[in-house]
């Protein structure tokens, strides 16, 4: 599109308009036609990709088997063989109340599909909810229904609905990362803002956003620069929406580009069958944390603080211990025999003992099998040139003061296992961020030491996002995220990805 087109989209009321070649600082830099043009919907937008019926009809048939399944495990275990007219009644509405409660809770909603964990909880409402009206619908009419079938029934159909949802997301990542059942984005947005969120959204390739087209302002344009191909002067978004056919419309931040001109974008956009979203500018913040109220009658963004009562902190010091004893007592055989290999392989000490750093700045002597011969720290000085680690934390892939036992117990995080007495001790949790050294916290920047305000883990983002192979400023940016997000669910979700990412042994030496 020429500049004198984009400049003719221009009909807001005003003093006569510049030429086209001069930027023109009187009026917005966004510009949305008054009155759209009347538009009907194509088929090709009215529809969605063929990939969403595919997903949408197998996310249908998943929790009608799961429902069926857990039916059939409650009715045989609660009455065997002999099973009332009734029962077998029940039984067989439950897969249909099943499907239905997941579509109230919006768990087949496109929007949702193999991004966040919407559908999860979709799922664990569903079960929650269905229980409830199961109770009241059975007191309410006074029919006795066994709840031993009912407290059966539901759980198994619940989880075995959220294992079948997870195979069948992790089976759409697989496509996204070959680049199939992607949604086609034009971002929207100045250059700094345009090209962050770009990066952002093109990072993630399981999310399944792939940026086709960015749309910018005149005044980001260099003077005398040609008119990029994926960008226009004063933006017709619209004009840009219908040549690259896209499915979604990402806004970066921009005062400029809000009420009412993004009002009546969302109405055109509507009308196409486009999905129009928009980034507040936050970055780093969960969704939990975000909340859209109206005040005033605008809908205003609220940023609540992070989880700081000590309800939920009670709760993560009960479960870290209570699950460190359990892990202690179950892998009892593998340190008696890891200890044996490490004292039989190499002379020295069992445990390797060191001061770490803890929350509030508070130093304990952390312990782990030892993996290094016993000099080795007199011998860091001379390695030091050659670290394969960041600007702040020494890594070496080939450290000669690692022993054959040790090689094998860093791959697989074995030699933390001992921390899990720390974590009894209440010196460490279970999640966290990594337990720094003295002279590491002395190299912090400001905002750095925010990562002392919580316990250091045993585990965390940064184990199940690289591990080794990590930046500085990515581990940073993880543990930081961390803190900033804590909570008992994203605990639960760190340590069932650390099981996987510790199985593959990537990013570890």
């Amino acid at each position: 599109m020429t500049d004198s087109a984009v400049a003719g989209e221009d009909v807001t009321e005003g003093p006569t308009p510049l030429p086209a070649d001069v930027p023109d600082r009187r009026r917005p830099v966004w510009v949305v036609p008054d009155a759209v043009p009347a538009i009907v919907p194509r088929s090709t937008w009215a529809t969605q990709p063929p990939w969403v019926a595919v997903y949408h009809w197998a996310a249908i048939g998943g929790d009608l088997l799961a429902a069926v399944i857990g039916a059939s495990v409650a009715l045989l275990t609660r009455f065997g063989y002999q099973i009332g007219g009734g029962y077998l009644v029940f039984g067989s509405l439950l897969p249909v109340a099943w499907v239905a409660a997941v579509g109230l809770s919006r768990g087949y909603e496109s929007r949702s599909f193999g991004a966040g964990a919407d559908e999860f909880r979709s799922i664990l409402r569903s079960g929650v909810g269905l229980t409830a009206v199961v109770a009241v619908v059975s007191y309410a009419t006074k029919s006795e229904i066994a709840r031993g079938f009912v407290v059966l029934a539901i759980p198994v159909t619940m989880m075995l609905a959220l294992l079948l949802r997870y195979l069948l997301r992790r089976d759409l990542s697989r496509h996204r990362y070959r680049g199939r059942c992607m949604r086609r984005v034009l971002v929207v947005g100045r250059n700094g803002e345009a090209a962050t969120l770009r990066e952002r959204l093109e990072e993630r390739p399981a999310d399944g956003y792939r940026v086709v087209a960015v749309c910018r302002p005149r005044s980001d344009r260099r003077p005398g620069a040609p008119v990029p191909p994926d960008g226009m002067d004063e933006a017709d978004i619209m004009a840009a929406v219908d040549r690259h056919a896209v499915d979604v419309v990402a806004i970066a931040s921009d005062p400029e580009l809000s009420g009412q001109s993004l009002r009546r974008l969302s109405w055109a956009l509507e009308q196409r069958g486009v999905e129009l979203i928009v980034s507040p500018g936050i970055i780093e913040v969960a969704g939990p944390r975000i909340s859209v109220r109206p005040v005033a009658g605008l809908s205003l963004l609220h940023l609540e603080r992070p989880s700081s009562s000590a309800g939920p902190h009670l709760l993560k010091s009960i479960f870290d211990r209570v699950m460190a004893l359990v892990l202690l007592v179950v892998a009892l055989p593998l340190l008696v025999g890891i200890a044996l290999a490490v004292r039989l392989t190499s002379s020295g000490p069992v445990l390797f003992k060191q001061r770490r750093v803890g929350r509030g700045n508070v130093t304990f002597t952390m312990i782990k099998f030892r993996t290094m011969v016993i000099d080795a720290e007199d011998r860091l000085i001379e390695l030091t040139e050659s670290s394969d680690g960041n600007k702040v934390l020494f890594k070496l892939r080939a450290d000669p003061r690692v022993t054959r036992v040790g090689k094998v117990l860093r791959r697989y995080s074995l030699d933390e296992l001992p921390q899990l007495l720390n974590v009894l001790r209440g010196e460490m949790s279970l999640v966290g961020p990594r337990p720094p050294l003295e002279r590491e916290v002395a190299r912090y920047a400001a905002d750095d030491t925010r990562r002392m305000l919580v316990k250091p883990g045993l585990t965390g983002l940064w184990q199940v996002s690289g591990r080794s192979d990590l930046s500085w400023e990515e581990s940073v940016l993880l543990d930081l995220r961390y803190v900033d997000n804590w909570s008992m669910t994203l605990d639960l979700l760190i340590l069932w990805k650390t099981a996987r990412a510790v199985l593959k042994g990537s990013g570890a030496y």
